[in-house]
């Protein structure tokens, strides 16, 4: 008698999916995935909104999405100038300076789960959605820890401009730093984004939770006398600085280097050190495989008797405008703020 697949996860009995001929070690996984294509779509379903639900970068960054290939061109555009005209003079035309970035695609980024027929029987809960929600987990922190080491990258040593519109920079506080010095650093650096015409709309600091529930003893941060309706101490929420929204996420201050975690090389960056990153979203580009893009495939092996799910999706980062991009880091001998 054949073994039926996990009742909790809602899939058929796989001994329907076997032809007459097939041999009893195997099982048709395109009868599989035909027979659960409702349950295959609800999960993908569900890890796709758990990661989207759960990455702070997605919709802070250049999305871009290509049928195939390996890499997309991001196009950058300088600026020009203007000038009175003399009369009886020829009008040339000013120089434009254009550049380009070009963003390769990563490798299969994928989470996956294995669930036999024995562990499925003892659990009493709906592991559906246990198992979509940390895959999907999964996938958004690996998406923001990238993104976050692409950025840090470019401001532990920045690259050449882009036609001109400047570099990443890097503030650094005192030897002994304090969450105050780190607000005003802050405005230091809304300031020179300002300077460099990057658009006051959409720009963001992340820090990380220390840092964010630092920041709540702040008098400059919350106290009345100098600012209203910027958050609450009591409920620990902080929505401003500098006119630019606060965002705590637990992969920005890390260490991103190849020695310390299984990153790729492109992503090796040690932020340790770094305290906030103040950042616009056309800093950054992502580019993703359109046939790659968040897809969930599941099949049932009886020689191993329980179901293999994977969620995957091709992308990959880069930096594109490295003037909206400015951290804010200790000088590496205390990197204790109080």
């Amino acid at each position: 008698m054949a073994n039926a697949t996990p009742s909790h996860l809602g899939i058929k009995n796989a001994a329907s999916y076997s032809s007459p001929q097939a041999d009893e070690s195997t099982v048709n996984s395109a009868s599989f995935a035909a027979n659960n294509a409702l349950f295959i779509r609800v999960f993908s379903g569900e890890v796709q909104a758990r990661f989207q639900a759960q990455t702070v970068l997605r919709d802070k960054t250049r999305v871009r999405t290509i049928p195939s290939g390996r890499s997309a061109v991001f196009n950058a555009v300088g600026k020009t100038t203007a000038a009175y005209h003399v009369p009886g003079t020829e009008i040339a035309g000013s120089n434009v300076k254009q550049d380009e970035r070009i963003v390769q695609i990563d490798d299969v980024l994928l989470a996956s789960t294995f669930v036999s027929n024995f562990e499925e029987a003892l659990n009493h809960y709906d592991v559906r959605s246990a198992f979509s929600r940390e895959m999907g987990d999964a996938l958004a922190q690996t998406y923001d820890r990238n993104l976050f080491a692409t950025a840090g990258a470019e401001v532990l040593s920045p690259s050449s401009a882009i036609a001109d519109q400047g570099v990443a920079e890097a503030i650094t506080l005192d030897a002994s730093p304090t969450f105050s010095e780190l607000v005003d650093q802050i405005y230091v650096a809304a300031r020179k984004l300002d300077e460099k015409n990057v658009p006051e709309n959409d720009r963001f600091v992340y820090v990380s939770p220390t840092v964010y529930y630092g920041l709540l003893g702040v008098d400059k941060v919350l106290n009345r006398d100098f600012v209203t309706g910027n958050g609450d101490f009591a409920d620990g929420k902080i929505f401003r600085i500098a006119g630019m929204g606060i965002i705590k996420t637990n992969n920005m201050q890390a260490d991103h280097s190849s020695t310390s975690v299984d990153f790729r090389s492109k992503y090796d960056a040690n932020m340790a050190n770094m305290q906030a990153l103040i950042m616009h979203p056309e800093a950054l580009g992502t580019v993703q495989l359109g046939s790659f893009g968040m897809s969930t495939e599941a099949e049932y092996d009886i020689r191993r008797q329980g179901v293999l799910m994977v969620s995957k999706m091709a992308v990959g980062h880069g930096v594109l405008r490295p003037e909206c991009i400015i951290g804010i880091q200790t000088d590496g001998t205390n990197n204790t703020l109080s």
